[in-house]
């Protein structure tokens, strides 16, 4: 497959799959729009397997293929797409590595004690995401990308409690739900109470307090790399504020984003 043919897939698969990605990429030049999509399409492949119906030892294989196949791209468009953006802008390779450490995490444990293991987590899934994208943008402050990173899978956390429970997993920390009087049975029955509210803000303040340190990556970015992750950062923010003011019930569905609403934190970025 041509490397032309295989950044028009990412693209589409971008359009087709990202929630807030394909909004925040639209103000980046051509080449690195391509780029990130080619990352995203990556990271999409693997929470599609990890997050999959496939037996738990298959989709432990076809994550470990995934670790194989960054070493030689063959015909698969999104490794071909992928292999051209790493040249390019010299993507960590480790970045990517550990993107599929995560989903294998995904395989081994549904539950995390404390937020310092939930962080090692939040660094494989979404840190490296931040790393490896801020190649393209053409800085090196990875510290603050991976932070970055890590806000916002927080904040898709606390938004995905009845989808994670449904795949049999919670990642709010045991040691905080004990802390705050909440068991897996309210959880299960969707009670939002004033110990899960309390529970919930607690995390919504950590949340925000990730996306100012991460947002410092901002300094070291072009203009319209910056509105890019501006734009990220905008959405995720939006969605945190809308979590807060349904008073933390996550559990209706009814938190995304209308499209008009995006197109307006873009706007928003674009302005600052």
């Amino acid at each position: 497959m041509s490397v032309e043919a295989a950044y028009a897939e990412v693209e589409r698969i971008t359009r087709r799959e990202a929630r807030n990605f394909a909004y925040g990429i639209m103000v980046l030049p051509r080449q690195k729009r391509r780029a990130i999509a080619a990352i995203y399409a990556f990271a999409r492949r693997v929470d599609d397997v990890a997050d999959g119906e496939l037996p738990r030892e298959e989709k432990r294989a076809r994550l470990e293929q995934l670790h194989a196949d960054l070493d030689g791209p063959g015909s698969d468009p999104v490794f071909v797409a992928l292999a051209d953006a790493r040249a390019r802008y010299a993507v960590p390779d480790q970045a990517l590595h550990d993107l599929v450490d995560g989903g294998l995490q995904d395989t081994e444990r549904a539950r995390y004690d404390t937020f310092e293991q939930l962080l090692g987590y939040c660094k494989h899934v979404a840190g490296a995401v931040g790393v490896a994208c801020v190649a393209v943008y053409g800085s090196d402050d990875r510290e603050h990308a991976e932070t970055l990173g890590v806000a916002l899978q927080l904040i898709n956390i606390m938004r995905d409690v009845r989808e994670d429970w449904e795949l049999g997993r919670v990642y709010l920390p045991q040691d905080e739900l004990a802390a705050h009087g909440v068991d897996e049975d309210a959880i299960a029955a969707a009670r939002v109470t004033p110990e899960w509210q309390a529970l919930m803000a607690f995390q919504a303040s950590r949340a925000r307090a990730y996306m100012k340190e991460g947002l410092e990556v901002l300094d070291s970015l072009d203009g319209r790399s910056a509105v890019c992750v501006s734009t990220f950062a905008g959405l995720y923010r939006a969605t945190l504020d809308r979590i807060e003011a349904h008073g933390f019930d996550v559990f209706d569905g009814s938190l995304r984003l209308s499209p008009l609403t995006k197109l307006r934190t873009v706007g928003a970025a674009l302005l600052r």
